[in-house]
C-alpha cells in the first residue's frame, strides 16, 4: 500500500502526504533481520528506498514527507522530541519557554558543511525568512507562529510569539536551520544541502538517487549523538523506488537497508523474518476544494459526497484490512492529546440522504444521470496518492463509484508525491483529495484549515469555519494537554462541516535488514547502525 514520511508537514511520508511533525515507533518483537547487539561494521553504506522524489531539496520550502525524510541528514534543528515526548538538546543547549518568549542557548563549536560557524544570528535568520510572508514558507504558522520575531545576544536567541503557544518547544523541533551560505543564495538548496546536520549531500539525480557522505567532528546531535559512534554508516543513499514490490524486492536481495512498506508486500517481508519499525500514522484524510468555481465550494455537495461514502469501506480498503478507524488529527506518537474525537462526529452514511440533500441544493439528475445546477454539470476529480499502491487505487474506485450512484460525474487522479503538492498548494485543480496531514500536536494543524488559502498560504482547501476558530482560539489560550478537550471541539466542526473527513489509520512499518535504527516521525540518522 504505502510508503511514509517522517509528516511534518508538513510533516512525515509516501503513505503521509503532508508531514508536520514527528511520532515515535518501536521495534517490532520477535522479527529480526540481524541480531540486536550484533557487532556493529563500519564505512558501509545505508540505502534507503523511498516512494516519490522529493523534488527541490530547499529544507524549508516544502511540506512533503519526502522532502523532510530527507532534510534531517543534512540539517539540525534547534531542539528535538525523543520518543517519549520529552525535549532533548540538539543545536541548543539550554532554553525556556515562558509565556509568548521562549529562549535558546546556541551551543559552542557547532559548524556548518561548509567549515562556517553556526551562530545565534544564524537562527535569527532562519527565524525571519520563514515568518516573510514573501518567502511563502509553508512552515510559516506550522513550526513557527505567525508574527513570531526573535533577536541575538551572544549565544542567545530571544523569541517573541504574538501569543503563547501551547506547544512551542514541539513546534521549533522541527525547524531545519539553514547555515548562512545557503540562506544567501537560496537557489543553491534546490539541489543541494547547506545545515550543520550528520551528513553532506554529495550526489543528487533526480527521480533516482540522492547520495550523503557522513560529517567527522559532528558532536550536536539529538539528545548528544555523534557521528563517532560505532556502526554509523560512512554513506547514505536514499533511491527513488516508486514500485513496492520493486523496492520490497530489493530489500530482501540486500540491495536495500531499509523501506516503508504496508501493502501486501509487508506480509512478504515479514514472513521472511525481517524486523519492522511501526509508526501510527492517519493514512485515510479527505478534503474538499472549497475555492470558488468548484462544486464543493457548495457545503450541501461536501455533506453529500461525505454520506454517499462508507467510511468503514474505505477503511478497510486503503489499509488492506489492517487499520483501524481515524480517532483524531494529530495522532503521531508521542501526541499532545490523548483520544477520540472522530467517533460520532462525522456526517452517518446514507447514500439516499446524499441524493436528497443534491436534489434540495439544486442539483438535479440528466438525462444521463449526472446531476448538474445552472448548466454546470457536478463533476469531481478524487486526488489520491499513487504510493498508496493497489489499496489506494482500490479504496479511490470504491468512492467513485459511491459517487457515480448518487448522479456525481467522478473520476479518481493518481498522482506522485510531488505532483500532488503541486496540485493542492499550487494549481488548484481537484475538488477532492485524500492527503493524510500526520503531526502530534493538534495546533500545528491550523494553518492548513484556517487562514490564507493557498498559493497565498498552506490552507490548501480554503476552509473558513468560524466554530473551528473561536475553539481553537480557546485551546490556543491553554498550556499543553490543558486545551485538548477545545482541540478536540474544534477538530469536530470540521467533522460535522465535513471541511475534512478522517477515516483511516494504519501502523506503518520501515522494514529493516542489516542494519538498525529509530524512527521519530522519520528515520533519526544518527540512530542507524549497520550490523557486521
Amino acid at each position: 500500500m504505502t510508503r511514509m514520511r517522517a509528516l511534518a508537514a508538513l510533516a512525515l511520508t509516501g503513505s503521509v502526504g503532508l508531514a508536520a511533525c514527528g511520532g515515535e515507533a518501536a521495534e517490532s518483537p520477535g522479527q529480526a533481520a540481524g541480531t540486536t547487539g550484533s557487532a556493529y561494521a563500519t564505512g558501509k553504506t545505508f540505502t534507503l528506498n523511498i516512494a516519490a522524489d522529493p523534488g527541490a531539496l530547499d529544507p524549508q520550502g516544502a511540506a512533503t514527507s519526502g522532502l523532510f525524510a530527507l532534510t534531517q541528514y543534512a540539517y539540525d534543528n534547534l531542539v528535538a522530541v525523543a520518543a517519549d515526548g520529552s525535549i532533548q538538546p540538539q543545536l541548543a543547549e539550554a532554553w525556556t519557554a515562558e509565556g509568548a518568549t521562549l529562549t535558546f542557548t546556541v551551543k559552542s563549536g557547532v559548524t556548518c558543511a561548509d567549515g562556517a560557524p553556526f551562530t545565534a544570528q544564524t537562527v535569527v535568520d532562519n527565524i525571519a525568512y520563514v515568518t516573510d510572508p514573501e518567502n511563502k514558507s509553508p512552515f510559516l504558522g506550522v513550526f513557527i507562529p505567525a508574527g513570531a520575531t526573535a533577536s541575538a545576544e551572544g549565544a542567545k536567541v530571544t523569541v517573541k510569539l504574538p501569543a503563547p503557544a501551547p506547544f512551542a518547544l514541539n513546534q521549533f523541533s522541527n525547524l531545519p536551520m539553514v547555515c548562512d551560505a545557503g540562506m544567501k543564495n537560496r537557489a543553491s538548496l534546490k539541489a543541494g544541502t547547506n545545515g550543520t546536520g550528520p551528513y553532506t549531500l554529495v550526489e543528487a539525480v533526480p527521480s533516482d538517487h540522492y547520495t550523503y557522505q557522513l560529517r567527522q567532528g559532528y558532536t550536536w546531535g539529538p539528545g548528544g549523538a555523534t557521528t563517532a559512534e560505532p556502526g554509523l554508516p560512512a554513506t547514505v543513499v536514499v533511491k527513488i523506488v516508486a514500485n513496492e514490490t520493486t523496492a520490497a524486492n530489493q530489500l530482501l536481495s540486500g540491495a536495500a537497508n531499509a523501506v516503508q512498506i504496508t501493502g501486501a508486500d509487508a506480509a512478504r517481508l515479514s514472513g521472511a523474518g525481517l524486523k519492522s519499525v511501526d509508526t501510527q500514522a492517519l493514512v485515510g484524510e479527505q478534503w474538499y476544494n472549497q475555492a470558488d468555481g468548484h462544486p464543493t465550494a457548495d457545503p450541501a455537495v461536501r455533506l453529500a459526497l461525505t454520506r454517499a461514502l462508507d467510511l468503514n469501506q474505505l477503511q478497510t480498503a486503503i489499509t488492506s484490512g489492517k487499520g483501524a478507524a481515524a480517532t483524531q488529527l494529530a495522532v503521531l506518537a508521542p501526541s499532545g492529546c490523548a483520544g477520540d474525537a472522530v467517533a460520532g462526529n462525522l456526517p452517518s452514511f446514507d447514500a439516499a440522504a446524499a441524493g436528497a440533500g443534491l436534489d434540495a441544493a439544486g442539483w438535479v439528475k440528466g438525462a444521463d444521470g449526472v446531476r448538474a445546477k445552472g448548466g454546470d454539470r457536478l463533476t469531481v476529480s478524487l486526488l489520491y496518492d499513487g504510493a498508496l499502491g493497489s489499496a489506494g487505487s482500490a479504496a479511490a474506485e470504491l468512492a467513485v463509484a459511491a459517487w457515480k450512484a448518487v448522479g456525481v460525474d467522478a473520476k479518481a487522479v493518481q498522482q506522485n508525491q510531488t505532483q500532488l503538492s503541486g496540485a493542492i498548494f499550487g494549481t488548484g485543480g481537484w475538488e477532492v483529495a485524500w492527503v493524510p496531514l500526520n503531526v502530534s500536536t493538534p495546533d500545528q494543524v491550523m494553518p492548513f484549515v484556517s487562514g490564507p488559502a493557498a498559493p497565498k498560504g498552506t490552507n490548501f482547501a480554503a476552509i473558513d469555519n468560524p466554530d473551528y476558530l473561536a475553539a481553537a482560539k480557546r485551546a490556543m489560550a491553554a498550556t499543553g494537554a490543558e486545551g485538548c478537550a477545545d482541540w478536540f471541539a474544534a477538530e469536530q466542526a470540521l467533522y460535522k462541516a465535513a471541511d475534512v473527513v478522517p477515516f483511516a489509520n494504519n501502523v506503518v512499518p520501515t522494514f529493516v535488514k542489516g542494519a538498525e535504527l529509530s524512527v521519530v516521525g522519520s528515520i533519526v540518522p544518527t540512530s542507524i547502525r549497520m550490523l557486521g
